[in-house]
């Protein structure tokens, strides 16, 4: 690639991001994500691929995997709203990083063992989509599972849960947990940071 065209492609990528920064402030502005918004973004992620931009990209790979079944639900709606607001400069502290003081995680840390074992994953993860974690999950022995069930042994918190969790949809997930953990059911709760360290990741 020339000098020239190396800078073409810059400038190009830097006014995709301002468009899908304006794009996204649109989208969350009163603070909600419904199916059609999702949709819209899609088609306008799709057109725009091609430059590949990094932040297109796996905005593209993250809005792919919600509409997989072709339904937006509460909890993929929240991880969108939440990823756009990070994206948009939102300051709100739905864009804080998890505080771990404030979450319900096992301390010490425990180790983690994958084969065998069930995982659920909630909220927001930087290693990338839930279908991503999970495959991650099945390579390692483990198996992922879609509810806080009796059968769980680890829940793993993304990196962009908060400390504002509770008021979060995927909170009833870490609630039900919590619970279950509370009657002396062998289930374990970990940051995705400590779930990436204990895999080798």
């Amino acid at each position: 690639m020339s000098l020239f065209n190396k800078y073409n492609q810059r400038d190009i990528q830097d006014r995709q991001v301002d468009t899908l920064i304006g794009l996204s402030k649109g989208l969350i502005a009163d603070g909600k994500i419904v199916q059609a918004e999702v949709e819209f973004l899609l088609n306008w992620l799709i057109q725009n691929q091609q430059s590949d931009n990094p932040i297109i990209l796996n905005l593209l790979d993250k809005v792919e995997a919600i509409l997989e079944d072709g339904v937006v639900d509460k909890e993929e709606a929240s991880e969108l709203l939440t990823l756009l607001q990070n994206l948009s400069g939102d300051t709100s502290e739905i864009g804080e990083l998890a505080k771990t003081s404030s979450l319900p995680i096992d301390h010490p840390t425990p180790k983690v063992e994958f084969e065998n074992k069930n995982f659920l994953f909630t909220g927001t993860f930087a290693f990338g989509t839930r279908s991503k974690c999970e495959d991650q999950i099945k390579s390692l022995g483990g198996k992922p599972i879609k509810n806080v069930t009796k059968a769980l042994n680890y829940l793993i918190l993304g990196t962009y849960v908060t400390d504002s969790w509770a008021h979060e949809n995927f909170g009833r997930k870490i609630e039900k947990a919590m619970e279950y953990r509370e009657d002396g059911q062998d289930l374990i709760i970990i940051t995705e940071e400590h779930w990436l360290k204990e895999a080798g990741l």
